[in-house]
């Protein structure tokens, strides 16, 4: 469901988030326990418009729901590992075409009485949960992991899981610099034919996979898991585009909703184009905050007059790269204007990728790419060997699924751009033509932008940041209303999501609802 472009798909989860995950120990592990009783999957074909009713009658799945899961220890430091079976087509199950999913699990560390699972995703779509579970097992408030055996799946067509491929590492690396502003028609037909090349990349290496990576296939697999790990209720943390699979899940399986946190919310209420100019304005507004930051600095790379003018000589920069790349010394490939658009772009998930920032732009100011390139490299997950993950072949393929294009020709996202220019005056262009992937898709999308009241559900807990740039609060604030046991927390604050990250009233309301189910009060703000 997040915007998706040419060579910059936009994350609902950043790439440098996931970077600090890697910097722990990885590993690949899941949960046990009594097999819970197995609900009723709703019918293939449903919808995220569907996922606000009552799952309908389904083909037996009890062969999935009944399995038992092969724990092995992995990775030290307390995880272990199992695969779990999951139907391809949940509509037409067949033994032949069962997907293996990665399931990943540290147990609670504490002595006092445990409370099940907590199942965790980071976003993307695309973002391994997996590599996400090495930082929430040490980086969550040990009042949770004390008393929650902490549990992750990578979605199917992520990472471990089945993962969707679509480009050769040399192909991605020219796809990622092709010109995301295209001034003429030459420049649009590039970028749309790299479009085109890059879903024809997709249905050639995993055109099987590719109908059946949506996120109701995945908040389908969710439930299985919950079953085989032995919960009646599922209690899960989702960041990002987490929210909009947390959603999902709670709308199509209400009675099974235990404590779900959904942090950095997304509005499945609203289509892909109104959602990719939404993140825009999210992305002018983080910006915004980085550029009064900087301009009080000395040193500010954009100057230190004001933060429309450092917006101006940001915009400088990108026309100057557009003309004349980058070199980047060691590192080989020149610095493009996308590739520096989506370096700038990663430093604003997290304000504490500010200085990063400063100083990539400083050393870009003086013909260095190299800093930049770099912060552009992890938005990508590309290491430094010049491979990548799949992260961005798994972003497209369930965003291209969930929802119709945004745009259906480099026509209609000409006639979208001044409306995401007048959203976003730094990045709207850009994000405009973000707009197109999604036309050359080769699968017809399954899902529609729809309301998901998840009615009979328990509370859920919706966690939205003033100044978020990737899931703007607006955002929160529509799904919490939307969903009817919806329960609202605000961060006033900077960057993408907010528990864990260092506030402790956040963490402190989010901790009493996971462990006690206490809701905060209305209008509940944290600064």
């Amino acid at each position: 469901m997040p915007a998706a472009t040419n060579a910059l798909r936009l994350l609902r989860t950043p790439a440098t988030a996931l970077a600090v995950a890697a910097l722990l120990l990885t590993a690949c592990s899941g949960g046990g326990g009594h097999r819970a009783a197995a609900s009723a999957p709703p019918a293939s074909g449903a919808t995220a418009a569907q996922a606000s009713g009552t799952p309908s009658p389904s083909p037996d799945l009890s062969r999935y729901y009944e399995q038992k899961l092969d724990w092995q220890g992995c990775g030290g430091a307390g995880f272990q590992c199992a695969t779990m079976k999951v139907p391809l087509d949940y509509a037409h199950p067949d033994a032949s075409d069962d997907l293996k999913l990665a399931v990943s699990r540290k147990k609670a560390t504490g002595t006092g009485k445990k409370l099940g699972s907590l199942l965790v995703n980071p976003g993307g779509p695309g973002g391994s949960a997996i590599d996400y579970l090495s930082y929430a097992a040490f980086g969550y408030p040990t009042a949770v992991t004390s008393r929650y055996d902490m549990v992750a799946v990578d979605p199917r067509g992520v990472a471990r899981s089945a993962p969707v491929e679509c480009l050769s590492d040399k192909q991605m690396d020219a796809f990622t610099a092709v010109d995301t502003t295209p001034d003429n028609a030459h420049e649009i037909s590039a970028l749309a034919t790299a479009d085109r090349s890059f879903a024809k990349g997709c249905e050639s290496r995993s055109g099987k996979l590719l109908p059946h990576v949506s996120t109701v296939d995945s908040a389908r697999d969710m439930d299985v898991l919950r079953a085989l790990l032995g919960d009646k209720k599922l209690t899960y943390v989702g960041k990002s585009y987490g929210t909009f699979l947390g959603a999902t899940y709670a709308g199509l399986f209400p009675k099974n909703v235990g404590h779900l946190v959904l942090d950095g919310a997304m509005d499945p209420s609203i289509d892909a184009l109104q959602s990719s100019r939404t993140q825009a304005g999210g992305f002018q507004v983080a910006f915004d905050a980085f550029a009064k930051d900087c301009v009080r600095r000395a040193d500010c790379p954009l100057g230190t007059t004001s933060a429309t003018d450092a917006g101006k000589r940001l915009d400088a920069m990108f026309a100057s790269l557009d003309a004349h790349p980058l070199k980047t010394g060691s590192l080989g490939r020149p610095l493009t204007e996308a590739l520096g658009f989506a370096g700038v772009l990663t430093a604003m998930y997290d304000q504490s990728t500010w200085p990063t920032l400063r100083e990539a732009l400083t050393a870009a100011k003086k013909g260095d790419g190299a800093q930049l390139l770099k912060l552009s490299d992890s938005y990508f997950e590309r290491d430094e060997d010049g491979k990548y993950s799949n992260l961005m072949y798994a972003n497209a393929a369930v965003n291209c699924l969930d929802l119709p294009p945004a745009a259906k020709s480099p026509a209609a996202v000409e006639k979208a751009i001044p409306s995401f220019e007048k959203a976003s005056p730094t990045f709207g262009k850009a994000l405009a033509w973000s707009s197109l992937s999604c036309a050359y898709w080769p699968v017809h999308p399954t899902g529609q932008a729809a309301k998901i009241t998840a009615k009979g559900a328990a509370p859920i807990l919706v966690v939205g940041t003033t100044r978020d740039p990737a899931t703007p609060y607006g955002e929160a604030q529509s799904l919490a209303s939307q969903l009817s046991s919806g329960h609202l927390l605000t961060y006033d604050g900077d960057g993408h999501t907010a528990y864990a990250r260092g506030s402790t009233c956040i963490d402190d309301a989010v901790n009493a609802y996971l462990l006690k189910g206490t809701v905060p009060p209305a209008h509940k703000t944290c600064t």
